[in-house]
Formats: structure tokens, C-alpha cells, sequence
């Protein structure tokens, strides 16, 4: 059975998805083998196509963290970009694309653990794009831990100015605290989208330009109080800047608290 990522408690915290244990190889590789064709979280690369182009050029080396089976990747070397190395945790997924895509150089394909990229040298990309792989880490077990782990590498194989693209369905409320932890050396945007389907109120004046503008953030790292989510169950992306740790001076942090573990 497939399942409809654009349902609201697909990749809650851990209060709303403890069904399945997503940060598990066994779960994945099972539904990958049951599952034929390709399939994108969330959002496809046409929706997502403003803010990729934006801030990650097409000569970058691209980290694509939990590929799977999703297009992403494909319809990114379709738009020009080079060089992608996609990595998930499922052998049953990396086996699959790199025999697919076994005639596209600008794809390569490994079997990692998000978790201890430690293959991969500091500083070895430009960019890392992850859609929906963080929120799977914080429906498994020991999530908050594994959420560290994730980051700290993410931010560890970024070159300084690069970026990292989380697409989740996660708040400020439940990312924030997560990735401005002062170690990630990170500046961060926020921008929000509806998912893919939605339909707007026919009084609502809304457009895609008014999605392509960042969402400010409260020196609590929250939504403004008089914001209002056009849609509901919208998608989050946050892009994230390393910046160099002189930079990061000014920069707020947030506490943890026990509600977004």
C-alpha cells in the first residue's frame, strides 16, 4: 500500500508517526521491493525548481541525502547540474537507482547511513539537498539523537558559504531548535509552500511570487503571531548558509525543550 505523503501526519514528530520506525534500513528496503516505479516525497523538482536554482548553482557537487526512488536527481541533470552523489540506507533503493540512472554520469549512487558519512572527507560539497530524510530520523527511534548526528554531518561535509535544503513538514517550533545550533556554523531562511494539490480559497490573492519570499523568523525562532499557513499542512524549506564561526556572532539560538523531542 502507498502511502500519500501529502497526508498532514505522514512525518510529524515523534507524537504523530511512531507506526513505523523510518530511520530503519529493514522498513525502507522492504517497501522499496514491494513498491516498483519512482516516487517523490512532498514535493516534486518542478515546485522545488525557484529555490534550488536560487541558491545552488549548477556546477555545485550535490549531496542528495535519502534519494530513494523519487525523480529528484534525474530531472535536476535534466535542468543542467552536474554532479549529484545520492546516498540512502536502503541497498534495495541505491541498487535500483544506480542501475536505472547507470547511463547518466553526472548521477552516482551509495549505500550510506545519513548518520556516519564519515566516506566523505570535510568540506566535500557545495550543497546538500535533503526532501523529507531528517523528518524520517525524527519518526525512528532515539530521534532526537539521531537528528544530531544527521546535522553534525551535514554540516561537516558542507564547504563554507554552502547551503543545505531541508524540504520537511516540520514548524520553526520543531526545526529551529535543531538547526541553529551555533556548532552547525548555519544562517538560516525560511520559506513556505503549500503541497502539491492545494487549492486556494477563491478570496485568497495569493501567487507562486509570494511563496519565493523568506518567512521572518521570531527571536524565539517561531512564526509571527499574526501569521496564517495559507495551507495548513504546507511544507517548510529552510535553506542553510555555513557561514565561517566569525560570522555567527549575532546569530539567536534556541533552546530545546521537551516538546520537540
Amino acid at each position: 500500500m502507498t502511502t500519500d505523503p501529502t497526508k498532514p501526519n505522514m512525518f510529524r514528530d515523534m507524537s504523530s508517526c511512531n507506526t513505523y520506525n523510518y530511520g530503519d534500513a529493514l522498513y525502507w528496503d522492504a517497501r522499496y521491493v514491494q513498491e516498483a516505479g519512482s516516487f517523490d516525497w512532498y514535493q516534486r523538482y518542478s515546485a522545488l525548481r525557484p529555490f534550488v536554482r536560487n541558491y545552488i548553482p549548477t556546477s555545485s557537487r550535490v549531496l542528495m541525502v535519502g534519494c530513494g526512488n523519487a525523480l529528484m536527481s534525474e530531472d535536476m541533470v535534466k535542468d543542467g547540474y552536474e554532479d549529484i552523489m545520492n546516498i540512502d540506507i536502503s541497498s534495495v533503493a541505491i541498487d535500483m537507482m544506480s542501475k536505472k540512472n547507470e547511463d547518466i554520469p553526472q548521477l552516482k549512487y551509495m549505500k550510506m547511513d545519513v548518520r556516519d558519512m564519515s566516506f566523505f572527507p570535510d568540506d566535500s560539497f557545495d550543497s546538500v539537498i535533503d526532501k523529507g530524510t531528517l523528518d524520517s530520523l525524527m519518526c525512528g527511534t532515539e530521534a532526537p539523537v539521531s537528528a544530531t548526528q544527521m546535522l553534525g554531518e551535514v554540516s561537516r561535509l558542507l564547504k563554507p558559504g554552502g547551503i543545505y535544503m531541508l524540504i520537511t513538514y516540520g514548524d520553526p517550533k520543531v526545526r529551529m531548535v535543531h538547526l541553529n545550533r551555533p556548532v552547525y556554523c548555519w544562517k538560516t531562511e525560511l520559506y513556505i509552500i503549500p503541497r502539491p494539490g492545494f487549492e486556494k480559497p477563491g478570496s485568497c490573492s495569493s501567487s507562486m511570487k509570494s511563496y519565493l519570499e523568506p518567512i521572518p523568523i521570531t527571536e524565539d525562532g517561531l512564526l509571527p503571531a499574526d501569521f496564517v499557513l495559507e495551507d495548513p499542512d504546507s511544507h517548510f524549506i529552510y535553506v542553510c548558509k555555513k557561514m565561517n564561526h566569525s560570522d555567527l556572532s549575532n546569530l539567536p539560538t534556541y533552546p530545546l525543550s521537551a516538546n520537540v523531542l
